[in-house]
């Protein structure tokens, strides 16, 4: 048996990266999916799922707009009879200025994507999970950027904590509703969105410092995202609440310092 046997999810941001490893792992533990994506590349994704023996209904959509979020709950409800989980994770790096250099327009459409869509999510997704009255699950993608400065531009880690404090509050409201909402803080992780920055290494030969502020010292691969998002969406996590996980090789677990080696020991 699959961890999510039985279970109707839908996960955003789906063309690629964490979205995709997520529909098929999700989809391999036995989940029936709804998918979207704001690309064409959705379809390809839920063509996968297919291939690999399972059911999914992709949508082109913007997750920022909630016409577009309320589709994707109709259409779960639609095809499958309702719904139990719920991974927001579409987002975007958005505008890339430092503090000085932000503009009103740019924030905004950070916020609106990053915060805004996911905020949707849980209003309708939420609404119509406490009204089938059979709890439910829902995850949101935040960041190790949401949690401390120094790991991405001023409006995604703004939106980004926005998203932390959201899963909290959610948890809150939905008391009793055994609705849990829990955040995942991904650390640097290969994905479109990173893509620029892997690149760039490649292209100056520099891959060996990726992820070296880590004590993994590596960048994370989308899979290994999509495992805790399946543990955070399935029963294994059923006392876990109100939480933003960090899955980031341990970034956050210290405050910067000179690392000393294993075996070493200063005089």
């Amino acid at each position: 048996m699959g961890a999510l046997d039985g279970k109707i999810a839908i996960i955003t941001g789906a063309g690629s990266g964490i979205g995709r490893a997520s529909a098929l792992r999700f989809a391999a533990e036995g989940a029936k999916l709804v998918i979207g994506d704001k690309t064409a590349a959705v379809h390809d994704t839920a063509q996968a799922v297919k291939d690999a023996g399972g059911e999914a209904v992709a949508l082109e959509i913007d997750a920022g707009v909630e016409a577009d979020v309320a589709k994707l709950v109709a259409a779960a409800k639609e095809t499958y009879g309702g719904l139990d989980i719920v991974f927001a994770n579409a987002g975007i790096i958005g505008d890339m200025g430092g503090i000085f250099d932000i503009t009103p327009e740019g924030f905004a459409e950070t916020l609106r994507v990053n915060l805004i869509g996911p905020a949707l999510m849980v209003k309708h997704a939420g609404k119509a999970m406490v009204d089938q009255g059979r709890g439910g699950a829902i995850v949101l993608t935040a960041s190790v950027a949401g949690i401390n400065s120094g790991a991405g531009p001023a409006a995604y880690s703004a939106s980004k904590a926005g998203v932390i404090n959201l899963a909290k509050t959610a948890a809150q409201q939905m008391t009793s509703a055994n609705v849990r909402v829990n955040a995942i803080c991904p650390g640097l992780t290969e994905t479109g969105m990173t893509r620029p920055t892997f690149d760039y290494a490649k292209e100056k030969g520099v891959t060996h410092k990726i992820g070296q502020l880590n004590p993994l010292k590596r960048a994370g691969q989308p899979e290994e995202l999509a495992n805790v998002a399946l543990f955070l969406a399935s029963d294994q996590a059923s006392y876990v609440n109100g939480q933003a996980i960090a899955v980031d090789g341990g970034l956050t677990s210290s405050h910067p310092v000179t690392r000393q080696l294993l075996g070493q020991t200063s005089h």
